[in-house]
């Protein structure tokens, strides 16, 4: 399937695809109205339109373009000029819809209680699933169009030169393409298979109660995620923390049985539409699109699987210095020094544009232009929706959404989210509309390059021990919570996927002692056990929002640590080369499969050593954290 036709459903998913979303501590600054926020830390929507008349004109405009290319059906295979005016019309729909989209899901993003943003964006969605209905003969169609034939007409028509790999790619796909009927028959069903997902949103989040608890000062709280996340951040207290933790999971515990339920429906959609598709598996319906091997998939997990002995030793570290007779998975975001220090959010753009000058002065100048141009909305306001991402407008810039709080954390986040900012703009900067979507394999890649170069660069300027304490503990919370815990996750999900494909029941117990297991091989009896220990698969979106995708995380930070040694260290002729290349993958879009736009930056996820060198990395981390524990401890 031609990979724009694909990308309009993508449009709905671009905030979660491309994203780190985070738990909200409260924020520093706080502001009582949206109002009340300066313009220059809030988005500037009038980049992409700058009245509701415009966006009513392309919206609509977008109807006329699904008509003309309606126009097209049975045409495609009678020369290359049809099937180059029909892909002309078919873009520029896109990028009209990329513009129509976005301006109402940003909007409605920091004012989620406007009810008229939200019956807006259903109209959207609505257009959107009527255009699938109505071009599902689109595949079907290009499939007869012999490959000989499609190679002679991308080699003489220069308006198919842009579309070339998407075209060709067509052919490897071909046994999934099924017959008009049936295309247009799965359609139909796009929106009833999310349902599960979105009943998994409302109980999660609408429908949920949360449990107030006493703490140990006396003081009442409700403990939401947000809450819990500062209590076990903040609270020294270990029985507070155990109140919060139990409070917040029996929410979950209790509904276990709607949650399997849920996911079973979730997972069960999927081995249907993996078999309609005919494909082998459902791992094998979400690989081949990006032709990712599947021995990638695996050998992630085998690999990391058999080498959690660091997670270990740092927990051992902690429960030492914490002087923890017994130590819960709910003690693992308390500090392990006495540090506070706030990052105004000036101070963090300036640090974080400093830090990403061994790319470039042109990265940084261009980096420095997001910061100060509106495509940032900085601070938390009643109605705006927590955590952190960047999203992509064609032909504007992308946009980036944070609710900064001036801990350390954000500070990264700030660095996380820009270095998906700045992979967006070199790839729209490069690549034309065809080629210019990268896929999730490679999106975390400059995201985790750029909180690897802010922590060598406060690690460099600071002489604060307890500041060195606090980097370095980011940056092992980082390789756990990105490499390590995200291919838990994949290993879970495959292991539930592979028994519903076998037939095998699925329901809360299974789902628990499936969880039960795969944390055991990699926690062992590191941490104690608790009645809610084996119930953390209830409440994680990505299981019920996009299946099969947090692998990616792993695979991209396993990329980002290969392509950072080869662009920080060695001689200067071959950083320099590192460099180039690494700069051409961010600016390489979609232009070729994943896998051989990171072959071609320097990085081989088939080989064990590529895994191994984050587990090592994580190795020393540990050691020298324990090193500087100990210089304080002397001091």
């Amino acid at each position: 399937m031609n990979t724009k036709l694909r990308s309009i459903g993508r449009i709905f998913t671009l905030a979660l695809l491309i994203s780190c979303t985070v738990w909200q501590a409260t924020a520093q600054v706080s502001y009582q109205s949206r109002e009340e926020i300066p313009a220059k830390y809030k988005w500037n929507f009038s980049d992409i339109y700058e009245n509701w008349e415009v966006w009513e004109a392309d919206f609509k405009a977008i109807s006329v373009d699904m008509e003309k290319i309606q126009g097209f059906k049975g045409k495609l295979g009678e020369g290359s000029d049809n099937l180059a005016e029909m892909l002309k019309i078919q873009e520029d729909l896109m990028k009209k819809a990329y513009k129509v989209y976005q301006f109402v899901s940003f909007q409605s993003t920091v004012d989620q209680k406007n009810m008229e943003l939200m019956a807006k964006l259903q109209q959207v969605q609505l257009l959107f699933a009527q255009f699938g209905v109505a071009t599902a003969w689109i595949s079907p169609e290009m499939i007869q169009i012999p490959e000989a034939t499609m190679k002679e007409w991308v080699a003489s028509n220069p308006a198919l030169k842009d579309h070339k790999f998407d075209l060709m790619d067509m052919y490897r796909l071909q046994k999934h393409v099924l017959s008009e009927e049936m295309e247009q028959l799965l359609s139909y069903y796009s929106q009833v298979t999310g349902t599960a997902g979105k009943v998994f949103t409302a109980l999660s989040t609408a429908d949920i109660e949360f449990q107030e608890v006493e703490l140990s000062d006396g003081k009442k709280v409700k403990v939401t995620p947000g809450v819990y996340s500062q209590i076990v951040t903040n609270n020294l207290n270990q029985e507070d923390r155990k109140k919060a933790y139990e409070a917040l999971y029996d929410v979950y515990y209790k509904n276990k049985n709607t949650y399997a339920a849920i996911y079973n429906g979730i997972v069960q959609a999927n081995w249907a539409g993996a078999r309609a598709k005919k494909y082998e598996s459902c791992l094998d319906a979400r690989l081949e699109g990006n032709n990712i091997p599947k021995d990638v998939y695996l050998n992630l997990i085998k690999t990391v699987k058999e080498n959690t002995a660091p997670i270990r030793k740092y927990i051992e570290l902690r429960k030492k210095v914490l002087g923890l007779e017994k130590y819960y998975g709910f003690d693992g975001s308390i500090s392990l020094t006495d540090y506070s220090k706030n990052y105004p959010y000036e101070d963090a753009v300036e640090v974080v544009t400093e830090s990403v000058l061994p790319l470039g002065k042109e990265y940084q100048a261009k980096l420095k232009k997001a910061t100060e141009s509106g495509w940032l909305d900085v601070y938390e306001n009643p109605g705006k929706r927590s955590g952190a991402f960047s999203a992509g407008v064609y032909g504007v810039h992308p946009y980036m959404l944070l609710n900064y709080d001036e801990t350390l954390d954000y500070v990264f986040t700030l660095a996380h989210e820009l270095g998906h900012t700045m992979h967006t703009t070199l790839s729209n900067e490069n690549q034309p509309f065809a080629t210019h979507g990268y896929t999730i394999f490679v999106a975390e890649v400059a995201s985790t390059f750029n909180e690897r170069l802010l922590l060598d660069h406060m690690m460099e300027n600071t002489t604060d021990p307890n500041e060195r304490i606090a980097l370095l503990t980011q940056a092992i919370e980082g390789i756990i919570g990105t490499f390590y815990a995200q291919t838990m996750f994949a290993d879970y999900e495959y292991q539930v996927h592979s028994m519903v494909e076998q037939g095998k029941p699925v329901n809360a117990e299974i789902l628990t002692n499936v969880w039960g297991g795969i944390a055991n091989e990699y926690y062992g009896d590191a941490t104690e056990k608790t009645k809610y220990s084996n119930y953390p698969w209830t409440r994680i979106p990505h299981f019920y929002n996009s299946p099969f995708y947090v692998y990616q995380y792993a695979t991209c930070f396993a990329s980002s640590a290969k392509l950072y040694k080869d662009v920080m260290e060695g001689d200067k002729k071959d950083r320099k080369a590192a460099l180039e290349r690494y700069l051409t993958l961010l600016k390489s879009g979609g232009n070729d499969f994943p896998m051989e736009q990171l072959k071609k930056a320097g990085v081989d996820l088939s080989k064990p050593e590529t895994i191994m060198a984050v587990i090592n990395q994580l190795d020393e981390l540990v050691d020298q954290l324990a090193a500087e524990l100990e210089k304080v401890k002397k001091s």
